[in-house]
């Protein structure tokens, strides 16, 4: 039975979730909400960014286009072919036989048109093994980003810095703009002639200034100083990491406790561990491993995820850079989540409504070379699609947030304009506890959803719409932490109530291990 009929019922419509208090998340009149928000005082800037994109991105136009077509020499074609679409374009440029414009003879022609039909033949088989393969880069991150509108939305990532009060958006046209609060009118905006086909975006964590963004050809690392008032950034301050064979980079992700940067590409089966001060990286590589789809750094450092776009996700153990591997998804892993203590793992995959868990227990000792991750998932929440009020609710998941206290939970679904909030316990076990939907305007999609990371009050939501609107939802309460610091004395008094939780079932094995 879905979880999602354990719901309160969904605000009316025309409503706007405006925040969380005692509980309970509050839905007012668009008209009403917008007072409510200038009476919060939350100080972030106000985002609407549709007006700004009078341009297609320039990943979609063709540079080729804007010249006027010329006969060019044979050896100039064949280059050019070798650098748009590499071998199997010269093989089709001699393939051609005697037309213009490369003339070749009758027995390299043949040659060449054998050899591209071997080229095609390998490429159909590998296509049926590894379908994503074929695909071309701006398809391929478009596929693999947690954007569930990649292609047409006006944001496509976003980014809170996980200390200071700013943020970065990457637009449609591959620019990026960096948000400082509401203290400065100055909003730095991020171009470069290799940033295109931007898939991701992450703020360092032993910096204020360092912002690494993921493109079709390599990653950018920008240093936007805090302090300076250009609302352009020279290329002077963009350092340039790339590696043949490594592209489109789909995800990337910041070690916490370090300048260590790691990147992966669906398409390559090699994660790279960059070096970001010098420009250098180290490639880490499992035989089967057809590409990296999803990257994510535990809160302490201690593990990564690397999901691949098949049904296995591998965990690496960060000490000794050993691995363990989990299969027998019904798909590819689609979005995962940490906890703050990085001792549960929540992931959803592409083909079910159903939210997987992972608990890890570090042994503190580092001759073990395990990541400590339990040998089987458990399914503990069923948000499978169903009908309430006579809206559809839930369905796949798209994307999951977990706040820094780890007691609030976001889930944003593939086909509906409803996100749905939890409330979280981990202790004793990790209970999931429906608390209500949020909802924006009237035909609103949520693209993007985040949680703040040093909101002071509770938890701070941020959701990106596909019209170009941010919004920012505080839910107010005290964390549990702080409740038990102050509930001390009750307890010595053995007043204290116990939790009770129930017990999820059983369902992902893990594979052996292979370090």
């Amino acid at each position: 039975m879905s979880l999602l009929l354990s719901f309160p019922p969904i605000p009316p419509e025309g409503s706007v979730t405006v925040c969380e208090q005692n509980a309970e998340l509050l839905a007012l009149p668009k008209e009403v909400a917008a007072d409510q928000l200038r009476m919060q005082g939350l100080p972030y800037p106000i985002v609407d960014v549709a007006q700004d994109l009078l341009r297609p991105s320039i990943s979609r136009v063709s540079a080729r286009s804007a010249f006027i077509e010329h006969t060019e020499t044979p050896h100039k074609c064949l280059l050019q072919a070798w650098h748009e679409h590499g071998v199997s374009g010269v093989l089709e440029e001699l393939a051609a036989g005697n037309r213009e414009p490369v003339a070749v003879g009758r027995t390299v022609s043949l040659l060449a048109s054998v050899l591209l039909g071997a080229v095609r033949w390998a490429n159909s088989l590998r296509g049926t093994i590894c379908p994503h393969l074929m695909m071309t880069n701006e398809d391929m991150v478009a596929e693999f980003s947690p954007n569930s509108n990649w292609r047409d939305a006006y944001i496509r990532c976003f980014a809170w810095h996980p200390h200071t009060m700013k943020f970065a958006i990457a637009l449609q046209d591959d620019s990026v703009k960096v948000y400082i609060g509401c203290k400065t009118d100055v909003t730095p905006t991020l171009k470069h002639k290799l940033q295109k086909g931007v898939a991701d975006v992450a703020w360092s964590y032993m910096s204020s200034s360092i912002l690494a963004v993921a493109c079709q050809a390599c990653t950018l690392i920008w240093h936007v100083d805090p302090t300076s008032l250009a609302s352009r950034p020279s290329t002077s301050s963009v350092q340039v990491l790339t590696r043949p064979g490594h592209s489109p980079v789909t995800g990337l992700a910041w070690c916490p406790t370090g300048d260590t940067l790691v990147t992966g590409s669906a398409a390559d089966s090699s994660i790279l561990v960059w070096e970001v001060s010098r420009e250098m990286c180290t490639a880490l590589r499992r035989f089967g491993c057809i590409g990296n789809s999803v990257l994510s750094w535990s809160p302490d450092g201690s593990n990564l995820l690397a999901a691949s776009p098949a049904a296995e996700f591998r965990v690496w153990e960060c000490r000794r850079w050993t691995t363990e591997k989990w299969c027998n998804l019904s798909g590819r892993v689609k979005c995962a989540q940490w906890s703050p203590d990085g001792n549960i793992l929540l992931f959803a995959t592409v083909n079910e409504p159903i939210i997987y868990s992972l608990a890890f227990q570090h042994s503190g000792d580092f001759k073990d070379p395990g990541t400590g991750g339990s040998k089987v998932a458990v399914q503990c929440a069923d948000l499978s699609e169903t009908v309430i009020g006579g809206i559809s609710v839930g369905g796949n998941i798209q994307a999951m947030a977990w706040d820094q206290t780890g007691e609030r939970l976001a889930v944003q679904f593939t086909a509906c304009e409803l996100i749905a909030l939890f409330q979280t316990r981990m202790q004793p076990v990790l209970e999931i506890i429906p608390s209500g939907f949020v909802c924006g305007s009237v035909g609103d999609i949520p693209s993007v959803i985040s949680f703040q990371p040093s909101f002071a009050h509770g938890a701070l939501l941020t959701v990106v719409w596909a019209r170009g609107t941010v919004s920012y939802i505080p839910l107010y309460f005290i964390p549990a932490k702080s409740i038990q610091k102050s509930a001390l004395s009750q307890q010595r008094s053995g007043n204290m109530p116990v939790p009770v939780a129930l017990q999820p079932t059983t369902l992902f094995s893990r594979g052996d291990n292979d370090w």
